[in-house]
């Protein structure tokens, strides 16, 4: 039994490798975060084949997780896959793995490796990457305004995760955090038609996503210079 980790794209579908292709085409179990959302990238990709899908995701229950567990048995090449990007990266992909890892010891597991937005971010970004750190998504309320006041402590590059919901707030956070001390990119529509990396202080951003407010849409990849 293999348990191949697949990464899948985060915008174009060209970014999916040879080999993830494969992958999924051979693999008869298929774990997704969202089967609907994955059945839609298989369709697109042209991969095709018989294939069993079930979800492992952040609100599965104990028997959920359980169910899905043991139709592992029943497989022999098995493919995990998130709704986008590499899984168990700021991803419930972790849990099911460490899990995996648990009920099957001799099983193999395998990265498939490809895109990441974190990564990818963080290439473009022109900052140090040799130490970086990177917290995943900001918590919503509880440890928010403690997170921001560390990072004026940081001496290494920072990525981060945000929503389009809750970006502005962030940005005046970060204004009030590190001022004009430290740089900041943010990555939006990454790998798609409209991706855009602008660079700045954190006021300079917020003034502009508060202008460009057609812009506010989309996931975002905050990466903070040291």
């Amino acid at each position: 039994m293999i348990l191949k980790v697949v990464a899948t794209p985060i915008g174009n579908l060209s970014d999916c490798s040879p080999r993830a292709k494969e992958v999924l085409e051979q693999a008869t179990l298929i774990i997704a975060e969202d089967t609907r959302t994955t059945g839609q990238l298989l369709k697109l990709l042209g991969v095709g084949g018989k294939k069993v899908f079930m979800s492992s995701h952040a609100q599965s229950s104990a028997g959920a997780l359980q169910k899905t567990l043991e139709a592992c048995q029943e497989h022999e090449q098995i493919a995990l896959v998130t709704d986008a990007g590499t899984p168990a990266i700021s991803d419930p992909g972790s849990f099911f793995i460490s899990h995996f890892r648990a009920m099957y010891p001799e099983a193999m597991v395998v990265p498939i490796p490809g895109p990441s937005a974190a990564i990818a971010a963080l290439s473009v970004s022109g900052f140090p990457a040799s130490h970086f750190e990177f917290m995943g998504f900001i918590p919503h309320k509880k440890g928010r305004q403690t997170l921001f006041a560390s990072l004026a402590e940081k001496e290494h590059t920072v990525v981060l995760y945000e929503s389009p919901h809750r970006i502005l707030k962030t940005l005046e956070s970060l204004t009030e955090a590190l001022g004009e001390s430290r740089l900041i990119m943010v990555g939006r529509e990454m790998t798609k038609q409209f991706e855009e990396y602008p660079v700045g202080t954190a006021k300079t951003l917020l003034e502009y996503y508060t202008t460009h407010s057609d812009k506010v849409r989309g996931e975002f990849v905050i990466v903070i210079s040291p």
